[in-house]
């Protein structure tokens, strides 16, 4: 069942800074539906995977549900300023957990407290 399958995603390039590093392992959870303030694994409309944050539900040019994404480092990288809404569908997992460097770290949701439970 997609909805419960968990997998790796690794953060690339400067974008997500200071949390996310260049390197950084993601535990995500494909299929999962976003909340906003989670960061995601998305597919940007020319097939590039971005690691970015689900800002706020928007709706496409079409009218059909998506998601404005940005980058934690506003002066790197490319998101939804320079590409517009993500459709739902593009927005493939949401991270869980960061793993790198030998240590775990939970990436808690900006609304919940840092003991809810994945």
């Amino acid at each position: 069942m997609r909805g419960r399958r968990w997998g790796w995603a690794i953060v690339r390039g400067r974008s997500m800074e200071p949390g996310l590093r260049d390197g950084d392992r993601l535990l995500v959870r494909w299929g999962r539906t976003p909340r906003e303030g989670d960061v995601v694994l998305a597919r940007f409309v020319d097939g590039t995977l971005a690691v970015k944050r689900a800002a706020e539900r928007r709706t496409t040019r079409t009218g059909a549900p998506g998601w404005w994404l940005l980058s934690d480092n506003a002066a790197e990288g490319v998101d939804s300023r320079h590409r517009g809404v993500v459709p739902e569908e593009d927005v493939l997992a949401v991270a869980r957990a960061l793993v790198g460097r030998c240590r775990m770290r939970h990436i808690p949701h900006a609304a919940v407290e840092e003991n809810a439970p994945l």
